[in-house]
């Protein structure tokens, strides 16, 4: 599909990185276009937006490095399947000494409807898994996510698992990529310092 375009060659970036902007999803093929990838989604409109590229394995994902703003960030996808999210993550941020508080991840949420985006500066996993997961890395629930609407289940009788590693279609795989556009340049502020900024811009 072409609606997440990789970049083909970008610069590389190095130096210490000050800010991690995680994606969460599931690897595999299988997975990659169903909403509980919302995350990953959103990480390659970044990438594309600002010349990254996670093509590295490391702390148990593809990561790579990319200046935004002027701020080194440490883009990843963890590999470890969603539920073990914050392996890698909380390997990433010791090794790099990244407080909490510079630890961006953005994910998929079914309290919100379709390509809807929230900033929160904290909080509780919200029955998110691989958010769960990162907490108890980390140990604190205070690190800044973009929470990216894929709608609640049509039918109340359907599986919850059914529904998030369900594909999206067409239609919402476009508006998830005009919300991926959004998260971007809200990162943008977020990692300037200026949270509440992108809040009150970007919250829908």
């Amino acid at each position: 599909m072409a609606f997440f375009k990789r970049p083909s060659a970008v610069p590389r970036v190095t130096g210490k990185p000050e800010y991690i902007i995680a994606g969460l999803g599931n690897p595999g093929r299988e997975y990659e276009y169903s909403r509980h990838n919302t995350g990953f989604l959103a990480l390659d409109v970044i990438c594309n937006k600002y010349g990254g590229k996670t093509d590295r394995l490391k702390y148990n994902a593809l990561t790579g490095l990319c200046e935004i703003g002027g701020h080194i960030c440490l883009l990843m996808r963890p590999q470890t399947y969603m539920n073990l999210s914050g392996n890698a993550v909380g390997e990433a941020a010791a090794f790099y000494k990244i407080p909490p508080e510079k630890v961006v991840v953005l994910y998929d949420d079914i309290s919100l409807p379709t390509g809807f985006l929230r900033i929160r500066k904290k909080g509780s996993a919200g029955g998110h898994n691989g958010v769960k997961s990162i907490i108890a890395c980390l140990g604190t629930e205070e690190f800044p996510r973009l929470k990216i609407g894929v709608g609640a289940k049509a039918d109340p009788d359907e599986d919850l698992k059914d529904h998030v590693l369900g594909k999206f279609s067409k239609a919402d795989l476009e508006t998830i990529r005009k919300t991926g556009e959004r998260a971007a340049e809200a990162v943008a502020l977020i990692v300037d310092g200026k949270v509440d900024e992108a809040m009150n811009k970007y919250n829908g």
